[in-house]
């Protein structure tokens, strides 16, 4: 990123060049709204160069059939990241606004990502038989051809590396339009790839844009064969409409409300410390925030108790401090919103910690609902609020669990060691854990059920959403 004084410019870097754009935006930080820098601000214009970038690319060179090349620039990608994770780290937090422990996991959590695809990379999936004599089926799994990516600023580093790894691992050629809430994390991104030598130009091209012209261009456009899009499922719904037309393949990972089922028998030691943790982690702006806590009658009481103090407790400042136990959300009108949303829960439900709001630094809230289908039950609040429910039964708990049109995780704490499977199997979500929560793991996939998504990232299935499978039928000659 050049730098103009002090301050750095972020540029999109798109066909091998770096480009900018006669709209510039400003990148603050969330905590104190201090300037760090500016980025080139894109839209359509540069949608359309990247895509006809990355169609090029595809079409004319070897990248598709070159297994050994993609596993390299996938390494290489891995050996700049680690170079430069601590600037990163650095960065997110400060332009992102998460504590520095959440950015050092983000960061770091992506290098054996990237070196998990390297290796898929040069992993065939296809089969062979004869299926008559002289008759031999076989089928390949071929590279999509261009796939688009649209990235999230909750965790913009490691949530494209879970999208465009498996492209390239795959042999796809990649447009990645990042958010513009991290412009400036964005251009370290670019830097390393544009510092990989085994990607060639059009490859992977990236943009920034604040607004939404470059998106539907992706989304649209024919020469985009797969979309991968993570957030809102209410934005997921309007991309799966807009790409009707083209009939490319979606992949896309969207809203949660994460049910945390607490049984009699749990441990509480265990289980307070990662609730806590599940409401505040990245100030709540996850899409696997434990955002729904399930409590048997038994230990309600107690748990409510210690819950309450817990995150009474946390200390929320700015992400760079190190005294900081939750950051700031990633702006203020976000923080507004919640505490919006908030107050509108106070008329039907009760609210036992409610967060003090200093501009985008907002504290976690818990509120005690009983009503399953209250609106601060039922839609994602994206933010550090939890509620506090309590069911009587397995059964209760189960039906309450499935009562929202999400379904991406939930997780069960219990000492039984039948009731994971009995309950978990009963869940309708894509990831069940037991005595923990947010674990996710390269070589497994994940998705939703529901309304949480369509498709699965990570593992072999993550791979296969930006491949096609090719049938070949050759007879032989008689002898």
């Amino acid at each position: 990123m050049p730098k103009s004084e002090t301050l750095p410019h972020a540029r999109h870097y798109i066909d091998g060049q770096w480009q900018d754009s006669s709209s510039r935006g400003e990148s603050r930080s969330p905590a104190t709204n201090g300037l760090l820098g500016t980025f080139a601000d894109g839209g359509a214009r540069e949608a359309r160069a990247a895509v006809a970038a990355a169609r090029r690319a595809f079409d004319s060179t070897a990248w598709s059939r070159d297994r050994h090349r993609r596993a390299a620039a996938l390494h290489e990608l891995a050996d700049r990241l680690e170079q430069r994770k601590d600037e990163l780290i650095t960065l997110l937090a400060r332009e992102n606004g998460k504590v520095l422990s959440e950015a050092a996991i983000e960061v770091e959590g992506t290098i054996p990502k990237l070196r998990y695809h390297a290796a898929l990379a040069l992993t065939d999936h296809g089969r062979a038989g004869e299926v008559r004599p002289g008759m031999y089926s076989m089928t390949l799994r071929e590279a999509a051809g261009v796939a688009a990516v649209i990235v999230p600023w909750n965790s913009p580093v490691i949530l494209s590396a879970r999208s465009f790894a498996p492209a390239l691992a795959a042999g796809c050629t990649v447009v990645m339009k990042m958010p513009a809430q991290t412009g400036l994390v964005n251009g370290v991104l670019s830097e390393i790839i544009a510092d990989t030598p085994s990607l060639d130009p059009g490859v992977f091209n990236v943009f920034t844009e604040s607004g939404n012209a470059g998106a539907p261009e992706l989304v649209s456009s024919p020469d985009v064969d797969v979309l991968s899009y993570t957030g809102s499922t209410a934005v997921g719904r309007v991309i799966m409409e807009q790409a009707a037309p083209t009939l490319k393949t979606l992949s896309m990972e969207l809203g949660g409300k994460t049910p945390m089922l607490v049984f009699d028998d749990a441990d509480l030691d265990a289980v307070v410390p990662v609730l806590t943790k599940a409401v505040t982690m990245f100030a709540g702006q996850f899409c696997m925030t434990g955002s729904r806590i399930l409590v048997q009658r038994g230990v309600a009481d107690e748990l409510r108790r210690r819950l309450v103090a817990a995150l009474e407790a946390v200390r929320v400042g700015p992400g760079d401090d190190p005294a900081s136990e939750m950051g700031a959300m990633i702006d203020e009108g976000n923080a507004q919103r919640v505490e919006q949303t908030v107050a509108a829960a106070a008329d039907y439900a009760t609210v036992l910690v409610r967060g003090k709001r200093d501009r985008a630094l907002l504290g976690p809230t818990l509120i005690e609902v009983a009503d399953v289908t209250s609106p601060i039950v039922q839609r994602e609040v994206f933010g550090p609020v939890a509620t506090f429910e309590v069911f009587d039964s397995e059964a209760d708990a189960v039906a309450r669990a499935n009562a929202t049109e999400f379904g991406l995780a939930a997780s069960i704490w219990t000492r039984d060691v039948d009731r994971p499977l009995r309950v978990g199997r009963e869940l309708r979500a894509g990831t069940v854990w037991t005595n923990t929560w947010a674990m996710v793991h390269d070589q497994f996939e994940e998705g939703g059920f529901k309304q949480s998504g369509v498709g699965r990232l990570n593992g072999l299935r993550g791979i296969e959403e930006f491949q096609e499978t090719k049938h070949l039928v050759h007879v032989a000659p008689q002898l």
